[in-house]
């Protein structure tokens, strides 16, 4: 069962059809929309400040999600897909993006919808990554703009297969 631990008088709240891990850490001031996901050895950690997910929101296999005290919170809009071992940072995300395997995204970054950060890519503190674009490099610059293909191809199919991943893990009796 995933540890869900209560921090600084604040606990986690879930949307419906969430799916956590066995191994997954949930804490304190984090509140979720419905049908999203949190995978092994996944943390989201709100401890210091709140952390906020829209709906179908997936954070994969050991990626962290954390802000910092009293400075930064993080927000996560609706189909964000984080990917295993990316690290959120005290930033905001719009809708529709794709975080990377490895990618580090730092205090108060800007992600706007329908964007990719590529694999192994670091958003500088401070750094406003463009709609219908991909980022990547350290530090993550533009490197194009993301098509609607690619987007329906990669965003969109990833954030929906993690929902149906999910399905996969959830008793049947659910």
């Amino acid at each position: 069962m995933a540890l869900i631990i209560p921090c600084r008088e604040k606990e986690p709240h879930f949307g419906e059809e969430c799916y956590f891990a066995a191994n997954a850490t949930i804490i304190g001031d984090v509140t979720m929309g419905n049908e999203c996901s949190i995978w092994f050895n996944a943390v989201v950690r709100g401890d210091v400040n709140s952390i906020q997910f829209g709906n179908r929101v997936n954070i994969q296999d050991g990626a962290v999600v954390h802000c910092t005290y009293e400075k930064t919170t993080v927000k996560l809009g609706d189909f964000v897909s984080v990917g295993h071992n990316a690290i959120v940072h005290g930033c905001t995300v719009e809708d529709n993006v794709l975080i990377g395997m490895g990618a580090i995204v730092m205090d108060n970054c800007y992600i706007e919808s329908n964007c990719i950060i590529a694999a192994g890519a670091v958003l500088l503190e401070g750094t406003r990554a463009e709609s219908w674009s991909i980022y990547a490099g350290v530090p993550a610059k533009k490197v194009k703009t993301l098509s609607p293909e690619l987007f329906e191809g990669e965003v969109q199919r990833i954030a929906n297969n993690y929902v149906m991943y999910a399905g996969w893990f959830k008793p049947t009796d659910q």
